[in-house]
């Protein structure tokens, strides 16, 4: 079973929204069961429910309810579960990268999965309109990466 983790800063905005849009395409493209799915943070603080203007905006938008997910922060043993490991900033990738060497290839902006090398702002504190346009960028580069992502995380899953 190929698996992703989206990772961001706190694991409120950014991560788990494109957990959830990405679980809704890989749903639209056949058996969801076929994957494992999650988010974390590189600096979360455990068991903070993602904030509102995120809920908001997926419901709104993709009418998705992720009023159950709680914060959680990137570990070794975590990272190691996942076989493809997306990041929102170049930094959260660099230090990951950084503090476990071993895992360094499984770690890739997310944006490279659409050959972008470009960060996803986070809107954090921001107006709604900003968790919006958040969202409907992760679904263009979870849409048009779906391929470079499943190619990834089936070939990171026999190491």
């Amino acid at each position: 079973m190929p698996s992703v983790l989206f990772v961001c800063t706190a694991n409120v905005c950014r991560s788990p929204m494109a957990s959830a849009i990405f679980a809704k395409i890989v749903a639209q493209r056949g058996n969801p069961h076929n994957w494992r799915i999650e988010s974390a943070g590189t600096w979360a603080a455990e068991g903070i429910p993602a904030v509102q203007n995120t809920q908001l905006t997926l419901s709104s938008l993709y009418k998705m309810d992720i009023q159950d997910h709680r914060s959680r922060c990137v570990n070794r043993e975590l990272l190691s579960s996942f076989d493809l490991i997306l990041t929102m900033e170049k930094g959260h990738k660099e230090a990951l990268q950084i503090e476990f060497p071993d895992l360094a290839g499984r770690v890739h902006l997310l944006s490279e999965m659409v050959g972008e090398d470009k960060e996803i702002d986070d809107p954090i504190g921001g107006p709604l309109i900003e968790y919006r346009q958040t969202a409907r960028e992760l679904d263009r580069i979870l849409t048009h990466g779906f391929e470079k992502i499943q190619q990834l995380a089936k070939s990171n899953s026999s190491l």
